[in-house]
């Protein structure tokens, strides 16, 4: 079993719940503010871990309280946070989010460290990633050093997985040779729709309630949606993506890491919140009666 290895953002994420949504202008009092460690790459770290997975951070925060529980948070799921830089010179990075009753919302992100992700980051890559691990990147941190860690991450024999979100980090640029692209609907259709398709060896199109399509060697290959009550879908594409990447280091094929990654998105929908939301082996035995035993592949 490889390891899975992210290189990403590290975010805190601030809430506020409000009745409705402020106009340019306006001021609306909401209530108390969450602090909710999140970020893409940081979430779907712990979504890997949480399942089971041997995962490493390789990302950047600032020197100050949010790096310190960022780090903390990151630790506590199992990740290891040995390849997380502390940047001196720029603060944490942070999304303001503001939630209106009826689950609107406004979300405006402050990279911060994030967008210093470098010669410091690539050099991790290049020391830690092996063959048969799998690396996953994101779109919230500087395009050129993602293009340059999937290099660097084939070069080293490892599978590459690029979750292309948020996808206007793409527009008008042509997407990274990697081996599994994954995104939404809505993402695909940003980035060119069906000839998206070709840019990759492999494509998960995330449908939502209606599951997921896998593109890959010629093949269209829908997987079928579980079915919940859901309540929160925040946190359902990193849970997705999250697990995808604990499936295939497992040696799983792409079918089944789909399968266990729309289980997973599925369960995350039946919490509130993005973190708190990834699901753990006994939410996915309980819900769906999968069983994830360490010594062997996935039941499910």
């Amino acid at each position: 079993m490889g390891s899975v290895v992210v290189v990403g953002s590290i975010n805190m994420d601030l809430v506020v719940r409000v009745e409705h949504l402020p106009r340019p202008g306006d001021t609306v009092l909401g209530d108390r503010v969450l602090a909710i460690p999140g970020g893409k790459g940081a979430n779907q770290a712990a979504a890997a871990a949480r399942l089971g997975a041997t995962v490493r951070m390789i990302g950047r925060v600032g020197d100050d309280a949010f790096g310190s529980q960022l780090i903390a948070g990151l630790r506590d799921d199992g990740v290891d946070v040995s390849t997380v830089a502390i940047d001196r010179s720029e603060p944490s990075g942070a999304a303001l989010i503001v939630v209106e009753t009826g689950g609107e919302n406004t979300v405006t992100v402050a990279p911060g460290a994030n967008a210093r992700l470098g010669a410091e980051e690539l050099a991790s890559v290049r020391r830690v990633v092996r063959r048969g691990d799998v690396v996953l990147l994101q779109l919230e941190i500087p395009l050129d050093t993602v293009r340059q860690a999937v290099s660097a991450a084939r070069e080293a024999g490892a599978r590459v997985v690029l979750n292309a979100a948020p996808s206007a980090a793409l527009t008008g640029s042509t997407v990274p040779e990697v081996d599994v692209l994954v995104l939404n609907e809505r993402e695909a259709d940003d980035l060119g729709g069906r000839e998206l398709l070709r840019s990759a060896p492999a494509v998960v199109v995330t449908l939502g309630e209606a599951g997921s399509m896998l593109y890959e060697d010629g093949l269209d290959t829908p997987v079928e949606p579980r079915r919940v009550e859901a309540i929160d879908a925040t946190g359902a594409g990193d849970a997705f993506v999250g697990a995808l990447a604990f499936a295939l280091a497992r040696g799983e094929s792409l079918v089944e890491a789909a399968r266990l990654g729309g289980a997973a998105g599925a369960a995350a929908a039946t919490r509130l919140g993005a973190r708190p939301s990834l699901p753990y082996p006994n939410d996915l035995k309980r819900l769906f009666g999968i069983v994830l035993d360490p010594a062997a592949k996935s039941k499910m």
